[in-house]
């Protein structure tokens, strides 16, 4: 690839609420040339977008909710995933694309918000993107939902609480259900919404806050590591 090439690349990134932007994924982006743009899923024209690589981000909604705007963005992403380009879902983003691939996205049964442990399968050693894990990690999360692994697709990490963690599917669209996106400031906007606030006090207790907090002292180092290689990797597809 050459570098007017590299320049070239456009990346479509579709953002449900303001504060689950790219975080982490945004330096990545601009350190591999790769222009970005975000894109509201709520308006006119989802159908037009075209882009280089898919981006879709995390939000509050279960897919299951059936909202108007969700039949036109699984089609967005068929669409991306049907040209071969890098197709990547986080959290609500991850159970979109497991839901466009004829998935089901359900309850998980328990909600993972905070600082949890990763297990990543063996197949993951050898893939190109989540080979820079361990075999146990610790991540952030903050979903109540999850996917089935849509026909096709390989597995490639679990928890106790969520068996189904993350997938590949074909050689470059990847679910990964944690947050490897987020830095100790995300975490700290968005502990500090009053109704996320109430959510994990209601799951934790009263020093659930401040005991998320004092994890990405612990966590947010090695997390900010894996970003960097995983989203990298990921980019170079």
């Amino acid at each position: 690839m050459t570098m007017e090439e590299k320049k070239n690349r456009f990346a479509a990134v579709i953002r449900h609420v303001p504060h689950e932007g790219l975080g982490l994924i945004e330096r990545s982006l601009v350190e591999s040339s790769v222009e970005f743009k975000y894109f509201d899923p709520y308006g006119p024209g989802l159908d037009e977008v075209s882009a280089d690589c898919l981006i879709v981000m995390g939000g509050p909604m279960s897919v299951y909710d059936n909202l108007p705007w969700m039949a036109p963005e699984k089609e967005l992403i068929r669409r991306h995933v049907s040209r071969g380009v890098p197709v990547l879902g986080i959290c609500l983003g991850a159970q979109m694309i497991a839901a466009a691939l004829g998935a089901e996205v359900k309850p998980c049964g328990a909600r993972e918000i905070g600082w949890y442990p990763l297990e990543i399968v063996s197949i993951a050693n050898s893939d190109p993107v989540f080979s820079w894990f361990s075999g146990r990690e610790t991540v952030f999360q903050w979903h109540g939902d999850t996917f089935e692994i849509p026909a096709g697709a390989e597995l490639l990490a679990s928890s106790p609480l969520c068996p189904h963690q993350a997938f590949r599917y074909g050689r470059n669209t990847y679910a990964l259900q944690f947050h490897l996106e987020v830095s100790p400031a995300m975490v700290s906007e968005w502990v500090s919404i009053p109704e996320n606030g109430a959510e994990v006090t209601a799951l934790h207790g009263e020093g659930g806050v401040d005991a998320i907090k004092s994890g990405s002292g612990l966590y947010g180092g090695r997390l900010q590591e894996l970003s960097r290689g995983v989203f990298d990797a990921f980019l170079r597809l």
